[in-house]
């Protein structure tokens, strides 16, 4: 046991190490893009795919193995065409900074601060409000029926959208890409019986459109005065800016990570190298 870990020892290269963890960090950054899109459904589907394939093989059924060997002797082609959308937002993300890939997290985390800061203090104020922040579904024909904005998101502006002054408060803001896209939007009502009757229209609309699409919507109650999360048709009531940042942290996938990522990696694997050697004398 100890001749093998010494010749282990001695045919391991510190490169090696850089090797595996820069694998590594891609892998953790790819699953980090997917999850909690569509990709993740589509993978579980070609992972049964791939199960039946193998299933064929081992009991002989001819015909159908043909058809998936077929399958997969053009997988590479069916891949791109079915993961384009996502291989178009990881290329754009690693575009945008080569060296570091949690640029886009940490713009996305600041959109999260900034509604839950004007969330909270329309709360405080009574003031009503609907936020509406895109996922995958693409919400085009919704932001169409209010004004454009095309503005970053900033508490101050979406204070000013729903104070009762304003000429487009009464309705929705959505925000897409991260940016302000639309405001006074119309949100399609959800027809789910079984919803409490003393909900009013605001609640009824962030319901629906989450029944819709895969949109999450932050809903302030002027009756309340609360702040609510609303996902997959689901009312999380009544939070506090801390917990309505962590809960949209949570449905929008965000992960804070501090830059150079791969400095750090290549500092310590340096640092253990020199500490092995150090031993070895």
């Amino acid at each position: 046991m100890t001749e093998w870990f010494t010749n282990l020892q001695s045919s391991f290269r510190r490169e090696d190490v850089l090797d595996v963890a820069i694998v590594a960090f891609f892998i953790y950054h790819t699953l980090n893009l997917i999850r909690g899109t569509r990709a993740v459904q589509m993978l579980t589907g070609l992972g049964v795919v791939a199960a039946a394939y193998l299933a064929s093989q081992a009991i002989d059924l001819h015909t159908t193995h043909f058809v998936l060997r077929s399958f997969f002797d053009h997988f590479i082609l069916i891949a791109i065409v079915i993961f384009q959308d996502d291989l178009r937002r990881a290329l754009t993300s690693v575009g945008r900074n080569p060296i570091s890939l949690s640029t886009e997290n940490e713009v996305r985390y600041e959109m999260v601060e900034e509604v839950a800061r004007a969330a909270t203090q329309l709360a405080k104020d009574r003031i009503g409000a609907l936020m509406v922040i895109e996922r995958e579904d693409g919400l085009k024909n919704f932001i169409d029926t209010g004004s454009k904005l095309d503005s970053r998101v900033r508490s101050e502006i979406l204070y000013s959208i729903f104070i009762p002054a304003s000429p487009i408060h009464d309705g929705a803001v959505i925000i897409s890409a991260e940016r302000l896209a639309s405001a006074g939007c119309f949100l399609p009502l959800s027809k789910n019986t079984e919803i409490d009757p003393r909900l009013g229209t605001r609640h009824r609309a962030a319901i629906g459109i989450t029944e819709d699409t895969d949109a999450v919507v932050v809903l302030v109650s002027e009756e309340a005065g609360a702040a609510h999360l609303v996902s997959g048709g689901k009312i999380i009531k009544h939070l506090t800016e801390s917990q309505l940042r962590e809960g949209l942290v949570n449905q929008l996938g965000i992960e804070r990570r501090s830059p150079h990522v791969i400095a750090r990696a290549v500092v310590s694997v340096d640092e253990w190298w020199s500490r092995m050697k150090r031993k070895r004398r």
